[in-house]
This record gives structure tokens, C-alpha cells and sequence, in this order.
């Protein structure tokens, strides 16, 4: 199970990422810087299995978020680097959840609920349906309105199950 963080903020830079002494992988990962306007900056490692959210291209001046595992070791250096696992170009349309949901659909954080319609449409990363529960499981949620209850609830748009 990964425990999911997330750092939000503008990419204030892209460029090329070498891996491997000899450039194997060149052109393959990216190095995106990100600040958020308030001090704190972090670089994401964005490799070929980094997930984007809806496909959607970043590029320098979007409003992304990141997120990461954050039991990961990183290096000890400044600004942290951190290898995306999940990249969300901000929408003022939907809202993007990115988390543990427990057996009540609860999410680990505890401030959303879902409420699943038999029309949601539930599939893995790589687009293909998911048939089984989708509880206990890390989750990438796109949602409208909630409830103003703790946890707010929802009828997601739809979840794409993280295995």
C-alpha cells in the first residue's frame, strides 16, 4: 500500500533527467521543478510510468499537483526530489482525490466519502474495467459537489483503482 503525499504548485521548469552512467533512458525522464508561491519548492522525477491524470501535458506555468510515496527514501538535498508516482494538472471543473480508501469508502484522510452509483465507471490505470470491490485500496477519485458533512460525500465521476 502506498502512503500517498502530495505537493501542489506552479512548474516553474522542465528538463531532461539522465539515468545510468552511459544516457540509457535519455529523453525517457524528466526533472519538473514546482513551487508553491509560498517558499517551498520540490523537483518530480517524472518517469514513463508516472500517471497523468486524464493524459492531460503539463508544461512550464500550470498548476500541477504531485504526488509521491512517502515512505520512499529520497536524497537529502534542497529543493527535495521526489519520484511522481501521480501528476494532476489542476481542473476548476473536477476535484481529484488521490488515496487509501478503507471498507466504508472512506478515505484514509478521513474528509471524503464515496458513494458509488451503478453507472460510475470504475477501471485500472491502464483503462481496462475494474470488476471487484474497490475498497481497501489506493484510489484516484474525479468528483463534483459534495456534502457539507464530515467526511463530505460524493458520487464520484469516476475511479481509476491504483494496484
Amino acid at each position: 500500500m502506498v502512503n500517498f503525499f502530495s505537493f501542489r504548485g506552479t512548474v516553474t521548469e522542465i528538463s531532461d533527467f539522465i539515468i545510468g552512467a552511459n544516457g540509457e533512458g535519455e529523453g525517457c525522464y524528466t526533472l519538473m521543478s514546482v513551487d508553491n508561491g509560498a517558499g517551498a519548492s520540490v523537483n518530480f522525477v517524472v518517469s514513463p510510468s508516472t500517471y497523468f491524470v486524464n493524459q492531460e501535458m503539463v508544461s512550464v506555468g500550470d498548476t500541477i499537483t504531485g504526488y509521491y510515496d512517502g515512505d520512499a527514501p529520497v536524497p537529502l538535498i534542497y529543493p527535495p526530489q521526489y519520484r511522481a508516482l501521480i501528476v494532476v494538472k489542476d481542473d476548476p471543473y473536477q476535484n481529484i482525490k488521490v488515496d487509501y480508501f478503507n471498507n466504508q469508502l472512506v478515505s484514509r484522510d478521513g474528509q471524503l466519502q464515496l458513494n458509488l452509483s451503478p453507472f460510475t465507471p470504475i477501471s485500472l490505470r491502464n483503462g481496462q474495467p475494474f470488476t471487484k470491490s474497490i475498497a481497501n485500496r489506493n484510489l484516484i477519485v474525479s468528483y463534483g459537489p459534495t456534502t457539507r458533512s464530515i467526511p463530505a460525500q460524493t458520487t464520484p465521476y469516476w475511479v481509476i483503482v491504483w494496484c
